[in-house]
C-alpha cells in the first residue's frame, strides 16, 4: 500500500491510497465466500458455487465491490497510521480507479485536528456581575412559601380573580356535545388562564350556583380548530386565606423559630444560586475568551455532523411530546433555514471549545482514571433510570464509550483552566471557586 497526505485547510487533508491488486486477494476470497453462500444456482449447493459461476451469474464487478468494501476502511486505518493524521469525523471516500487486475486507487477527505497554539492563560481576564441579593428577591420568596401555606376558605360571593372555584363544564360544537369535552367538579383558579380561552372573562362576578357559556375555540380531537359553546357552572367559591407573617409563620414553614432567621436562610440560598450562575458566566465568558485568543478554526464535516445530530435530538424530543417540527417552526415563527443556522452557530462553538480543550489536556497531559470514568457512568445511569452495567454496555455497543470518556477529560481540563484564569466581578472582587466546592455529600452541588 502507498499513500500520500495533502493538506487542503487547517481542519481538512486528502489521503490519496493506493492498494497493489495481489493485496486484495484475501478479500476477493472472501467476497465469493459470502456471495456464494447468498445466492441460489441450480446444480450448486450454497457456499459450494464455483468462481466462474460466480462471476458469470452475478458478474466479476460485483465481487470486486464486495471486496473493497472491507479494503477500503482497514487501507484508510493504515494510511492515518502512517501519517499520523488526527482525525475528525467519518472521512469521504472517492474511488479514482478500479479495474480488475490493476491497482486499487481511492482518496478519502477528512476532517482533521487543527494545530492550536493556547495563549496563556494567566493573560485572560474576564468580569462578571457581582452577586446582589436584594429585599425585593428575599420577600419575593417569602411570599411564595407563603402562598404554600395558604388556605382555602369558602366564601359567599361573587368570584375575583385569585379565587379558587369549583366548577362543571360542558363543550358542544353544533348542539352536539364534544367527546371528552366534559369535565365535573374541577378545580380552578380564576385569572391563572390555566383551562380553556374565554373562561376567565365569565368566571369574574359568578357565585355558586350560577351557570354562564362562552365560545372557544378547539386545540385537540375531532373538532381541533372548531368554535365550541361551552357551558359553566360554578358549584363553590373559596378564597385563600394567607398566614400572618410572624415568627409562628416561620416555625410552620420552615425549621427555623423566627421570621428574621427564616429571611436571612433564603438570602444565604439565593446567594448560592446566584454564586452558581456566576460561575457559569464566568466560565462561558472563559471559554470565549480562550476560542478567540487560540483562534480556533472549526472543522466543516465536524461542525455540519453535530448539526444533524442536534436537530434529529430536536426531532426526537418533539415527537415524544406529540409535536412536529412544522409544529414547533409555527409556533416560534421561524424558518427552518433559521433553525439551522442558529443550529450551526452553536455547533461551531460547540465543536471549537472541544478543540480547544482537547489541546489544553493534551498540553497539561490530564488523565482519567477508571475511578472517575466510572463515577460519571454511574452519574449518567442514574439521570438515564438504567442500571450502571446496563448503561456502560449500551455506550459499548453504541461505540459511545469513548465519546463520554473525552467528556470526564474536557471536563478536568475545564477545571484547570478556571483555576488559572483571572475572574473578578464588576465590584473588583476576585471570584473564589472554592466557595463554589460542593461540600461532602451533597449531590446536587456536586453535579454543579
Amino acid at each position: 500500500m502507498k499513500s500520500t497526505v495533502e493538506t487542503l485547510s487547517p481542519t481538512r487533508v486528502r489521503l490519496a491510497i493506493e492498494v497493489p491488486f495481489a493485496e486484495l486477494e484475501p478479500n476477493l476470497r472472501k467476497a465469493y465466500r459470502e456471495i456464494g453462500a447468498q445466492v441460489s444456482i441450480p446444480g450448486f449447493r450454497r457456499g459450494k458455487v464455483p468462481t466462474a459461476v460466480i462471476d458469470q451469474r452475478v458478474g466479476r464487478e460485483a465481487v470486486l465491490s464486495e471486496a473493497i468494501q472491507d479494503v477500503i476502511p482497514t487501507q484508510f486505518i493504515a494510511a492515518v497510521r502512517e501519517h499520523d493524521v488526527k482525525t475528525l469525523g467519518r472521512p469521504d471516500v472517492e474511488i479514482t480507479e478500479l479495474r480488475d487486475g490493476e491497482p486499487l486507487k481511492f482518496t478519502a477527505e477528512v476532517d482533521v485536528r487543527p494545530v492550536i497554539t493556547l495563549p496563556k492563560l494567566e493573560d485572560i481576564h474576564v468580569t462578571v456581575d457581582e452577586i446582589r441579593v436584594t429585599d425585593e428577591e428575599v420577600d419575593e420568596e417569602v411570599r411564595g412559601l407563603r402562598e404554600r401555606f395558604g388556605a382555602l376558605k369558602t366564601v359567599e360571593r361573587a368570584a375575583a380573580n385569585g379565587d379558587h372555584v369549583q366548577l362543571d363544564l360542558v363543550a358542544s360544537v353544533d348542539g352536539t356535545e364534544v367527546e371528552g369535552g366534559t369535565a365535573t367538579n374541577i378545580s380552578h383558579e380564576v385569572g391563572s388562564g390555566r383551562l380553556l380561552d374565554g373562561l376567565e372573562d365569565v368566571l369574574v362576578g359568578m357565585s355558586a350556583g350560577e351557570s354562564s357559556s362562552f365560545t372557544t375555540q378547539l386545540v385537540g380531537g375531532e373538532f381541533a380548530g372548531r368554535d365550541a359553546d361551552v357551558s359553566v357552572t360554578v358549584r363553590s367559591v373559596k378564597e385563600k386565606q394567607l398566614p400572618d407573617l410572624d415568627d409562628t409563620f416561620a416555625q410552620t414553614a420552615s425549621e427555623f423559630d423566627t421570621l428574621d432567621e427564616l429571611r436571612d436562610d433564603i438570602r444565604t440560598r439565593l446567594t448560592r444560586v446566584k454564586r452558581v450562575e456566576q460561575l457559569y458566566t464566568a466560565r462561558d465568558k472563559a471559554l470565549e475568551a480562550l476560542v478567540e485568543a487560540a483562534d480556533v478554526p472549526a472543522p466543516e464535516g465536524v461542525v455540519r455532523e453535530e448539526v444533524e445530530h442536534r436537530k434529529e435530538a430536536m426531532t426526537e424530543q418533539l415527537d415524544r411530546i406529540g409535536a412536529s417540527l412544522a409544529e414547533y417552526l409555527a409556533a416560534e415563527g421561524k424558518t427552518e433555514e433559521q433553525v439551522d443556522a442558529e443550529l450551526t452557530e452553536a455547533a461551531t462553538e460547540g465543536v471549537k471549545i472541544q478543540l480547544v480543550l482537547d489541546t489544553f489536556a493534551d498540553a497539561e497531559q490530564v488523565e482519567v482514571s477508571d475511578d472517575e470514568f466510572g463515577r460519571e457512568i454511574v452519574h449518567r445511569a442514574r439521570r438515564a433510570g438504567v442500571a450502571p452495567q446496563q448503561y456502560y454496555d449500551q455506550l459499548a455497543r453504541s461505540g459511545a464509550a469513548a465519546s463520554v470518556f473525552s467528556d470526564v477529560r474536557r471536563g478536568k481540563a475545564l477545571a484547570l483552566v478556571m483555576e488559572r484564569v483571572q475572574v473578578i466581578d464588576t465590584a473588583g472582587e476576585p471570584l473564589n471557586l472554592d466557595e463554589l466546592r460542593a461540600p461532602a455529600g451533597d449531590a446536587e452541588a456536586d453535579e454543579t
